[in-house]
């Protein structure tokens, strides 16, 4: 979380359409922050049974990550990433995803 130096409300991050980069902004004074973040990740959607799309970064670099036995659904090999995100309320359960070591198929195991 950024404050603004002249007025202490928080930046919001703000995207430039011009350059596709992403600044920080305040919305009371509108300080813009020099410093500028990179472009926005590529991301690929994945949609769970209830119908709800979880945003997974498509270049997520998981070789350090721990690996689990896991089938894929799509080529039927035995090992993969696995990896936890809070997709809901602080106070609920974290969502497991999987992403196969061969094939690179990302899914989620519903229990």
């Amino acid at each position: 979380m950024k404050f603004c130096p002249n007025c202490g409300t928080i930046l919001a991050l703000t995207h430039n359409e011009q350059d596709t980069t992403l600044r920080f902004c305040c919305p009371q004074c509108q300080y813009v922050e020099g410093d500028l973040l990179p472009q926005k990740p590529e991301v690929t959607s994945i949609t769970n049974v209830s119908g709800s799309v979880v945003v997974v970064d498509k270049d997520l670099d998981l070789r350090t990550t721990s690996t689990e036995r896991a089938e894929c659904p799509k080529c039927h090999h035995t090992l993969a990433y696995v990896w936890q995100v809070q997709t809901r309320a602080a106070d609920e359960g974290a969502t497991q995803f999987y992403r196969c070591t061969q094939c690179g198929f990302t899914w989620r195991l519903y229990t």
